[in-house]
């Protein structure tokens, strides 16, 4: 998944990246509104967390203009205003989550996996050869063995997946699992594919490298 946290507070906001990263999700940050639509705009987000307390366009504006806009992204919205007309207000301006300030880390994080199934649900079990990436449970086999993956391991096992046959460049790589401001001069991706080859064991063929671009999942591994 691919996130965006909306939120004007620099200290919940690094708090927020830091976490949902360490989850495996790529995680963009901005501080304000309009800048937020721009983003939702120019970029596939796959949930926006927003606070709704922002300067000059608050969060209820943003929310109501990108599904003015047209845009169905999911929007999961942040705020210390807990009364019902309240909550009400930003369900109705088109939120489609609700977590009042000050939140539990572990609740967040187990509406965003929440979020995750459900945008899921259709593919959530991808097969590619031996390997079994099930994208709900956030579980790899191959062969029927469970792969221990961190979480950045499994976002780059099952967007390979998703992406089976094709070569995926470096980059893309880069925006999707990692952070877009991440280093392209980094190894971070090589670093990862390495591990996650040691742990296929037999089957590490099955992530093949194209010099000079990225790397590519085979539809079929030794």
């Amino acid at each position: 998944m691919k996130i965006l946290v909306v939120e004007d507070n620099k200290k919940l906001a690094s708090f927020l990246s830091r976490a949902l990263s360490e989850e495996g999700y790529a995680v963009d940050v901005v501080a304000d509104g309009a800048t937020a639509i721009q983003q939702i705009q120019a970029l596939s987000y796959d949930l926006v967390i927003l606070d709704w307390m922002l300067p000059e366009m608050d969060g209820l504006s943003v929310c109501r203009t990108v599904r003015q806009r047209g845009c169905q992204v999911p929007i999961l919205m942040l705020t210390a205003r807990a009364e019902v007309p309240e909550r009400i207000a930003g369900l109705d301006a088109g939120a489609d989550d609700y977590l009042a300030k000050p939140f539990d880390l572990g609740e967040l994080l187990a509406r965003v996996r929440a979020r995750g199934r459900r945008a899921s649900l259709v593919d959530a079990v991808l097969r590619v050869g031996p390997l079994v990436v099930d994208r709900a449970d956030r579980r790899a086999t191959v062969d029927g063995r469970r792969i221990d993956l961190t979480p950045r391991e499994f976002a780059l096992v099952a967007y390979l997946a998703r992406e089976a046959g094709r070569v995926v460049p470096r980059t893309e790589l880069l925006a999707k699992v990692w952070e877009t401001s991440f280093d392209p001069g980094s190894n971070v991706v090589e670093v990862h594919v390495k591990n996650i080859r040691e742990k296929l064991g037999p089957n590490a063929s099955l992530i093949e490298t194209v010099r000079g671009i990225g790397y590519r999942l085979a539809l079929s591994g030794s």
